[in-house]
């Protein structure tokens, strides 16, 4: 649960980072991810969920 609540806190914290930093950026970024075919979003939406799955059996794993 632990890991759970500082996976969510992280995720949070770029994402208001991301949000505090760059706010002009978001309109552009998404316009962005608009023009991407689907494939390409699925594509990355996969990767992206293949890295966060191997960083939390990495972090679990050096934990102990």
């Amino acid at each position: 649960m632990a890991l759970l609540l500082l996976a969510i806190g992280l995720v949070l914290s770029l994402e208001g980072l991301v949000l505090a930093l760059a706010p002009s950026r978001i309109d552009e970024i998404l316009e962005l991810i608009r023009r991407m075919p689907v494939e390409t979003r699925r594509n990355l939406g996969l990767a992206a969920l293949a890295l966060g799955l191997a960083l939390i059996w990495l972090a679990t794993g050096l934990r102990g």
